[in-house]
């Protein structure tokens, strides 16, 4: 949905009561979290370190600042209700799968790329969804699967003999492994609380600790810090993880789920760039043209018809709620 159509709406009505003012304020903490988030794959290449050993860390070193972030939020608004644990750690088990097949998808196939296959999530949510709550995917939706799924295979490179990445093909199979665990991951820190870093400090907990019990499957993890590989990771754990995950998790619940789904497709793009300057990923013709169709498909199947505003709210309540890697 256009940026325009949908913020008008959302005005118009609203949102909850919620000012014009601290709507732009939402908007932008949303865009820079993206942003933030968009370095994740290029920080994960420049440590240079086994998929197992990027993805442990990144959880590990961002435990201390997210608990402190926990226990300001607690000292606020009180402790965290049960009903939201439960949730939280579930989260933090597919979010240590998501982190461990999406950082071997960046090994296989590049930063850049593997970042834009992460984005199937918003199909995987949206029929997810409709399995699980009976909530039909709107007909954009439907129509945008296959187109997207297209580009996908030209991402993998089954028919180019340019294509970039050690192994395309693993690449695409990581990186739609890594969609279905992530919308299991956004489901469940959308359905538990409303709130951004309790649940967030659970899920990193937990995630650390399946990764590296799950690490000897995928590949092995090194648990002795080296340098400078390590303060990749350190800058990885707090920026990304800490700061990019926080500013996302608090505009989640604030603001329209069309214009989140809007504001997601400025990390993938972000990243093809980010990694083209400063790791040198040139991916072939087609595979960029894969990595346009699929932005362009998550956009126009994230896009809803204006509804009229009896009911809007409950008709946007039906676009899946997606976020970032």
């Amino acid at each position: 949905m256009p940026a325009s159509s949908v913020v008008e709406l959302y005005l118009l009505r609203g949102h909850r009561g919620v000012s014009v003012s601290a709507h732009r304020r939402i908007v932008l903490i949303a865009i820079i979290g993206a942003l933030v988030i968009s370095t994740s794959a290029p920080l994960v290449r420049l440590s240079d370190v086994s998929p197992a050993t990027s993805a442990l860390f990144r959880c590990a070193y961002a435990i201390p600042p997210m608990l402190i972030l926990a226990w300001l939020e607690r000292r606020r608004l009180g402790p965290l209700p049960r009903r939201a644990l439960i949730p939280a750690w579930l989260a933090g088990v597919v979010f240590a799968l998501d982190l461990l097949f999406w950082h071997h998808a960046i090994d296989y196939v590049g930063a850049g790329l593997a970042t834009v296959l992460g984005n199937l999530q918003v199909f995987i949510v949206a029929f997810a969804a409709w399995a699980l709550f009976k909530e039909r995917p709107s007909t954009r939706l439907m129509v945008a699967t296959p187109v997207v799924f297209g580009g996908v295979v030209l991402i993998s490179g089954v028919f180019d003999s340019a294509a970039y990445g050690r192994d395309p093909v693993m690449g695409v199979l990581a990186g739609i492994a890594t969609s279905v665990v992530y919308a299991a991951f956004l489901l469940l820190m959308k359905g538990g609380s409303d709130r951004a870093a309790g649940p967030l400090a659970h899920a990193t907990v937990v995630a650390t600790v399946m990764i590296a019990l799950l690490s000897p499957l995928f590949g092995g993890a090194d648990f002795v810090p080296s340098w400078p590989a390590h303060g990749w990771l350190l800058v990885l754990a707090l920026g990304p993880q800490v700061l990019g995950w926080s500013l996302i998790t608090f505009s989640l619940p604030r603001q329209p789920a069309a214009l989140t789904a809007l504001l997601l497709l400025i990390q993938p793009m972000t990243t093809v760039a980010l990694s083209a300057v400063a790791l040198g990923e040139r991916p072939s013709v087609w595979q960029l043209a894969g990595c346009a169709v699929i932005v362009l498909g998550v956009l126009y199947g994230s896009r809803r018809a204006q509804p009229a505003l009896a009911g809007a709210e409950e008709q946007e309540e039906q676009v899946p709620k997606t976020s970032t890697v």
